[in-house]
């Protein structure tokens, strides 16, 4: 009887220990699997809610902005401003048409020059072409070509002043008979008063005084007139080209003033 309390205390005891070590193990089998199956977790009422989709808010049209309303005070001063502008634009044209003419014209006046001396042009041939070459071909070409076999008023004067007794004689096949009469009707002459004279010697005499004054077309005019002046071809000829490059200048000049040249 005394040995069997023994028995059964020690019976209790290892079952009570049992019970324990199953309890803890089924507590940990239980953690472990919770933290597994999330499904199981929710359904014991333990785990995370589940988070719902949120619909997306239909957000509302932004309508589309409008433009502000202008200040009414701008557009006086945009309008001022353009006019400002505009009138910078002008000015710079007119300062840059200003140089352009003012160059145009120096090439011009120093060709003159040259041409007055009886001297080449030299860098000038260059300048003249740059700048009235496109609108004024025949003139540059008329120029440079007087320029290299120079004829001035000087010296068309001399030369006429050595012809003086071929122009007031007759023509080179003049006969004799020819020559008399053209002597006798030279004697007597009627004429207005206000007619200048036809005599050879007058118009001679000013066909030199128009030639000095610089009046090369009004002396060649004249002379033509003469007796004499088949005796004078070289002379006609140098008198035109003098009168050709000179027209040629005038319009270069003319073009530098109206166009400032290119």
């Amino acid at each position: 009887m005394s040995s069997a309390a023994p028995r059964r205390a020690r019976s209790w005891t290892a079952t009570l220990a049992w019970v324990l070590l199953l309890l803890v193990a089924g507590a940990a089998l239980a953690t472990w699997g919770l933290s597994k199956w999330d499904s199981a977790a929710r359904f014991l009422g333990v785990g995370p809610p589940v988070s719902q989709p949120v619909a997306a808010a239909t957000l509302p049209t932004v309508a589309a902005r409008q433009p502000a309303p202008a200040d009414p005070t701008l557009a006086p001063r945009i309008a001022e401003l353009e006019a400002r502008l505009r009138s910078v634009e002008t000015t710079s044209r007119r300062a840059a048409g200003s140089v352009g003419r003012a160059d145009a014209l120096l090439v011009a006046f120093a060709s003159r020059r040259a041409i007055d001396r009886g001297v080449p042009l030299g860098y000038l041939e260059t300048l003249l072409a740059d700048r009235f070459g496109e609108q004024n071909p025949r003139a540059v070409a008329a120029i440079i070509t007087a320029s290299r076999e120079p004829i001035t008023l000087d010296q068309l004067t001399a030369d006429y002043e050595r012809l003086a007794p071929a122009l007031r004689s007759g023509a080179p096949d003049e006969s004799l008979w020819q020559g008399f009469r053209r002597e006798i009707a030279s004697l007597v002459a009627v004429r207005r008063a206000a007619t200048p004279s036809g005599k050879p010697q007058a118009r001679y005499e000013r066909a030199l005084a128009q030639l000095q004054t610089g009046r090369v077309d009004a002396a060649l005019a004249e002379t033509m007139r003469l007796p004499g002046a088949a005796r004078a071809e070289d002379w006609v000829a140098d008198a035109r080209r003098y009168l050709l490059a000179h027209r040629a200048l005038d319009e270069i000049e003319s073009s530098a003033l109206l166009a400032g040249g290119r």
